[in-house]
């Protein structure tokens, strides 16, 4: 049977962003205790005294946070570079037959130039293209006959270098992304390889974004 404890520990971590509230001590507990007692009783089909909801919640803020920033902390701080690239211009296209031998073509005329920002994602229905702009014309060209389902212009990119720990430790991309939504920014585009994580968003966010990742060890 279902305790009270475990129903209040589902309704918060069905809401990320309320356990990051509780653990940084910025939610009154005992008005939360309220707000969340319906649920609590629909989930165990009984009457439940706040009192009992306010209990669970003390109990479960020492999890959250040991659950929420261990490893995470020593992940921050041993973060590589930030590196920004701006100028960017951000193509989605349907995917073809033909889409990545026009994708061949484009990296062959490009060459080994290494100052180009360029990525490509390939998903089950379209694929994602982010080109310096630079390379607009060359991407107008070889993709000329390709279905083009967007476009975003007037865009940067904000790359992490991540350490070779990452993949192992739950939650840190939540952390960062958290971070992120909470500044009110708008991400474009979210480029992940095995150690890079690369977020591309309008000029007009470039700083605030490069801030914010900037401060993260500072804020853990």
């Amino acid at each position: 049977m279902i305790t009270v404890t475990q129903a209040v520990e589902n309704i918060v971590n069905s809401r990320p962003f309320l356990a990051e509230a509780l653990v940084d001590g910025i939610v009154n507990i005992s008005s939360l205790a309220r707000k969340i007692q319906p649920q609590v009783e629909d989930i165990l089909h009984k009457p439940i005294k706040s009192g009992a909801i306010v209990m669970s919640l003390n109990r479960l803020v020492p999890y959250l946070e040991v659950r929420m920033h261990s490893g995470i902390t020593k992940l921050i701080n041993n973060m590589g570079d930030i590196i920004v690239r701006s100028h960017l211009t951000d193509y989605t296209f349907k995917n073809s037959d033909t889409l990545i031998e026009q994708h061949t073509h484009l990296l062959k005329a490009i060459g080994p130039n290494q100052e180009f920002f360029y990525t490509m994602v390939q998903g089950v229905f379209e694929s994602n293209l982010v080109v310096s702009n630079l390379l607009v014309d060359l991407v107008d060209k070889y993709f000329n006959n390709e279905h083009l389902l967007n476009k975003g212009t007037n865009l940067s990119a904000v790359t992490l270098k991540l350490p070779a720990s990452n993949s192992q430790q739950p939650g840190f991309y939540y952390f960062i992304l958290k971070k992120i939504a909470w500044a009110g920014i708008n991400i474009r585009e979210v480029i992940s390889t095995t150690n890079e994580f690369t977020l591309v968003v309008l000029d007009q966010d470039i700083d605030k974004t490069f801030s914010v990742l900037k401060k993260m060890n500072q804020e853990i």
